[in-house]
Protein backbone atom coordinates (compact mmCIF):
# COMPACT_ATOMS: atom_id res chain seq x y z
CA UNK A 1 0.00 0.00 0.00
CA UNK A 2 1.18 3.34 -1.04
CA UNK A 3 1.93 5.71 1.92
CA UNK A 4 -0.96 8.31 1.99
CA UNK A 5 0.45 11.90 1.04
CA UNK A 6 1.77 14.61 3.62
CA UNK A 7 -0.49 16.64 5.19
CA UNK A 8 0.21 20.38 3.84
CA UNK A 9 2.26 21.84 6.62
CA UNK A 10 1.74 25.66 8.34
CA UNK A 11 5.52 28.08 7.95
CA UNK A 12 5.94 29.90 10.30
CA UNK A 13 7.64 31.99 7.64
CA UNK A 14 6.93 31.64 4.09
CA UNK A 15 9.49 29.15 2.69
CA UNK A 16 8.82 30.93 -0.97
CA UNK A 17 10.60 34.44 -0.02
CA UNK A 18 13.16 32.49 2.98
CA UNK A 19 15.95 29.90 3.54
CA UNK A 20 14.48 27.16 5.02
CA UNK A 21 16.08 24.15 5.29
CA UNK A 22 15.09 20.85 6.90
CA UNK A 23 17.39 18.06 9.07
CA UNK A 24 16.88 14.62 9.75
CA UNK A 25 19.26 12.00 10.67
CA UNK A 26 19.58 7.86 10.35
CA UNK A 27 21.42 5.41 12.90
CA UNK A 28 20.35 6.10 16.05
CA UNK A 29 19.32 3.17 17.23
CA UNK A 30 21.71 0.68 15.70
CA UNK A 31 24.85 -1.37 17.61
CA UNK A 32 27.05 -0.16 15.04
CA UNK A 33 28.18 2.21 11.97
CA UNK A 34 28.19 6.21 11.79
CA UNK A 35 25.01 8.44 12.85
CA UNK A 36 24.01 10.29 9.22
CA UNK A 37 22.53 13.49 9.21
CA UNK A 38 21.20 15.39 6.47
CA UNK A 39 19.88 19.61 5.64
CA UNK A 40 17.89 20.22 2.87
CA UNK A 41 16.73 23.40 1.64
CA UNK A 42 13.43 22.61 -1.70
CA UNK A 43 12.62 24.39 -4.48
CA UNK A 44 9.07 25.85 -3.24
CA UNK A 45 8.12 26.61 -6.92
CA UNK A 46 9.60 23.13 -8.37
CA UNK A 47 8.55 20.88 -5.24
CA UNK A 48 9.49 16.98 -5.37
CA UNK A 49 6.50 14.49 -5.86
CA UNK A 50 6.45 11.93 -3.10
CA UNK A 51 8.53 12.95 -0.61
CA UNK A 52 7.75 11.60 2.81
CA UNK A 53 8.95 9.73 6.07
CA UNK A 54 11.47 7.85 4.89
CA UNK A 55 10.33 4.51 7.21
CA UNK A 56 7.30 5.18 5.25
CA UNK A 57 8.49 4.15 1.43
CA UNK A 58 9.83 1.36 0.33
CA UNK A 59 13.62 1.67 -0.23
CA UNK A 60 13.53 1.15 -3.97
CA UNK A 61 11.28 4.55 -3.91
CA UNK A 62 13.93 6.05 -1.06
CA UNK A 63 16.50 5.23 -3.30
CA UNK A 64 14.78 6.62 -6.68
CA UNK A 65 14.43 9.90 -5.01
CA UNK A 66 17.21 10.44 -3.56
CA UNK A 67 18.86 11.58 -6.59
CA UNK A 68 16.09 13.43 -7.60
CA UNK A 69 16.37 15.80 -3.98
CA UNK A 70 19.81 15.80 -4.83
CA UNK A 71 19.31 17.40 -8.63
CA UNK A 72 16.25 19.51 -7.73
CA UNK A 73 16.97 20.89 -3.75
CA UNK A 74 18.06 24.25 -3.76
CA UNK A 75 20.56 23.08 -1.63
CA UNK A 76 21.49 19.79 0.09
CA UNK A 77 24.50 18.47 2.23
CA UNK A 78 25.48 14.88 4.69
CA UNK A 79 26.97 15.08 7.88
CA UNK A 80 28.22 12.13 10.04
CA UNK A 81 29.41 11.38 13.20
CA UNK A 82 31.56 8.07 14.14
CA UNK A 83 30.92 5.34 16.76
CA UNK A 84 33.93 6.70 18.71
CA UNK A 85 32.42 9.95 18.67
CA UNK A 86 29.27 8.70 19.54
CA UNK A 87 30.47 7.07 22.48
CA UNK A 88 31.97 10.37 23.71
CA UNK A 89 29.05 12.41 23.41
CA UNK A 90 26.17 9.90 23.55
CA UNK A 91 23.75 9.77 20.77
CA UNK A 92 22.13 13.03 20.90
CA UNK A 93 25.38 14.98 20.88
CA UNK A 94 26.61 12.83 18.33
CA UNK A 95 23.15 13.39 16.27
CA UNK A 96 23.47 17.41 16.64
CA UNK A 97 27.41 17.16 15.52
CA UNK A 98 26.53 14.82 12.79
CA UNK A 99 23.48 17.72 11.63
CA UNK A 100 25.69 20.70 12.47
CA UNK A 101 28.09 18.75 9.96
CA UNK A 102 25.47 18.36 7.16
CA UNK A 103 24.49 22.07 7.42
CA UNK A 104 28.03 23.41 6.95
CA UNK A 105 28.84 21.04 3.89
CA UNK A 106 25.08 22.24 2.90
CA UNK A 107 26.12 25.82 2.79
CA UNK A 108 30.32 25.49 1.95
CA UNK A 109 28.97 23.46 -1.63
CA UNK A 110 25.78 26.12 -2.47
CA UNK A 111 26.33 29.71 -2.57
CA UNK A 112 23.06 30.31 -0.34
CA UNK A 113 22.10 33.30 1.27
CA UNK A 114 21.96 33.39 4.98
CA UNK A 115 19.45 30.51 6.20
CA UNK A 116 16.56 31.92 7.55
CA UNK A 117 15.54 28.64 9.56
CA UNK A 118 15.93 25.00 10.18
CA UNK A 119 13.39 22.93 10.77
CA UNK A 120 14.45 19.54 12.60
CA UNK A 121 12.92 16.49 12.93
CA UNK A 122 11.94 15.28 16.93
CA UNK A 123 11.40 17.59 19.73
CA UNK A 124 15.03 19.29 20.00
CA UNK A 125 17.25 22.02 18.67
CA UNK A 126 20.89 21.56 18.06
CA UNK A 127 22.69 24.44 19.74
CA UNK A 128 25.18 25.09 17.58
CA UNK A 129 23.17 25.55 14.68
CA UNK A 130 24.24 28.90 13.54
CA UNK A 131 20.42 30.50 12.79
CA UNK A 132 16.81 29.95 14.29
CA UNK A 133 15.94 26.37 14.79
CA UNK A 134 12.93 24.89 15.25
CA UNK A 135 12.18 21.21 16.39
CA UNK A 136 9.10 19.56 14.63
CA UNK A 137 7.67 16.25 16.55
CA UNK A 138 7.20 13.67 13.51
CA UNK A 139 8.09 16.11 11.26
CA UNK A 140 9.51 14.11 9.03
CA UNK A 141 5.88 12.99 7.84
CA UNK A 142 5.00 16.72 8.03
CA UNK A 143 7.90 18.78 6.61
CA UNK A 144 8.98 18.26 2.50
CA UNK A 145 12.48 19.74 3.58
CA UNK A 146 12.50 17.15 6.87
CA UNK A 147 11.53 14.20 5.00
CA UNK A 148 13.81 15.20 1.94
CA UNK A 149 16.89 14.97 4.78
CA UNK A 150 15.09 11.92 6.13
CA UNK A 151 15.35 10.34 2.87
CA UNK A 152 19.32 11.32 1.83
CA UNK A 153 20.32 10.13 5.54
CA UNK A 154 18.69 6.90 5.09
CA UNK A 155 19.77 6.02 1.67
CA UNK A 156 23.83 7.46 2.58
CA UNK A 157 23.75 5.11 5.67
CA UNK A 158 21.95 2.36 4.27
CA UNK A 159 24.93 2.52 1.20
CA UNK A 160 27.51 2.59 4.11
CA UNK A 161 26.06 -0.96 5.32
CA UNK A 162 26.01 -2.87 1.92
CA UNK A 163 29.55 -1.65 1.68
CA UNK A 164 30.51 -3.40 5.46
CA UNK A 165 28.44 -6.15 3.80
CA UNK A 166 30.97 -6.88 1.34
CA UNK A 167 33.80 -6.16 3.36
CA UNK A 168 32.23 -8.81 6.63
CA UNK A 169 29.76 -10.86 5.22
CA UNK A 170 29.67 -13.05 7.81
CA UNK A 171 28.07 -10.02 10.19
CA UNK A 172 24.89 -9.73 8.02
CA UNK A 173 24.73 -6.06 7.93
CA UNK A 174 22.91 -5.90 4.82
CA UNK A 175 20.04 -7.89 6.30
CA UNK A 176 19.43 -6.31 10.14
CA UNK A 177 21.46 -2.85 9.23
CA UNK A 178 23.24 -2.48 12.79
CA UNK A 179 19.59 -2.99 14.60
CA UNK A 180 19.49 -5.55 17.69
CA UNK A 181 17.54 -7.80 16.13
CA UNK A 182 17.39 -11.54 17.17
CA UNK A 183 19.68 -12.80 14.48
CA UNK A 184 22.01 -9.70 15.18
CA UNK A 185 22.95 -10.01 18.67
CA UNK A 186 22.93 -14.44 18.25
CA UNK A 187 25.64 -13.74 15.35
CA UNK A 188 27.70 -11.10 17.55
CA UNK A 189 27.95 -13.95 20.45
CA UNK A 190 30.32 -15.86 18.36
CA UNK A 191 32.26 -13.11 16.34
CA UNK A 192 34.85 -10.43 17.17
CA UNK A 193 33.53 -6.83 17.69
CA UNK A 194 34.50 -4.74 14.91
CA UNK A 195 35.89 -1.14 15.66
CA UNK A 196 32.33 0.17 13.88
CA UNK A 197 30.55 -1.18 16.93
CA UNK A 198 29.75 1.22 19.80
CA UNK A 199 30.78 0.03 22.94
CA UNK A 200 28.70 2.46 24.81
CA UNK A 201 25.48 0.83 23.86
CA UNK A 202 23.81 -1.90 26.10
CA UNK A 203 24.51 -5.20 24.44
CA UNK A 204 27.83 -4.09 23.70
CA UNK A 205 28.89 -2.95 26.46
CA UNK A 206 27.51 -6.15 28.15
CA UNK A 207 28.82 -8.09 25.62
CA UNK A 208 32.55 -6.82 26.60
CA UNK A 209 31.86 -7.52 30.52
CA UNK A 210 31.12 -11.48 29.57
CA UNK A 211 34.34 -11.28 27.55
CA UNK A 212 36.31 -9.72 29.77
CA UNK A 213 34.95 -12.33 32.38
CA UNK A 214 35.79 -15.63 30.49
CA UNK A 215 39.00 -13.94 29.90
CA UNK A 216 39.80 -13.82 33.35
CA UNK A 217 38.07 -17.02 34.48
CA UNK A 218 40.29 -18.53 31.45
CA UNK A 219 43.20 -17.34 32.57
CA UNK A 220 42.87 -18.04 36.77
CA UNK A 221 41.93 -21.57 35.78
CA UNK A 222 45.25 -21.74 34.02
CA UNK A 223 47.45 -20.63 36.74
CA UNK A 224 45.40 -22.95 39.43
CA UNK A 225 46.39 -26.52 37.08
CA UNK A 226 50.02 -28.00 37.40
CA UNK A 227 52.02 -27.53 34.87
CA UNK A 228 51.62 -30.33 31.74
CA UNK A 229 48.54 -30.57 33.05
CA UNK A 230 45.14 -30.08 30.92
CA UNK A 231 42.08 -28.34 32.64
CA UNK A 232 39.12 -30.49 32.61
CA UNK A 233 36.24 -28.44 29.84
CA UNK A 234 33.04 -28.57 30.23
Amino acid sequence: MAPKEMAPFVYPIDPKTHIICGLDEAGRGPLMGDVVAACVVLDHDHMIAGLNDSKKLSEKKRNALAPLIKEQAKAWGIGRASPQEIDQLNIIGATFLAMRRAYDEMCHNFNLPQVNLALIDGNLVPKTLPCLGQAVVKGDAQVPEIAAASILAKVTRDADLYALDQQYPEYHFAQHKGYPTAEHLALIKSLPLLPCYRVSYGPIKRLIAERAQQAQSGHQQSQSCPPGSMPFLL
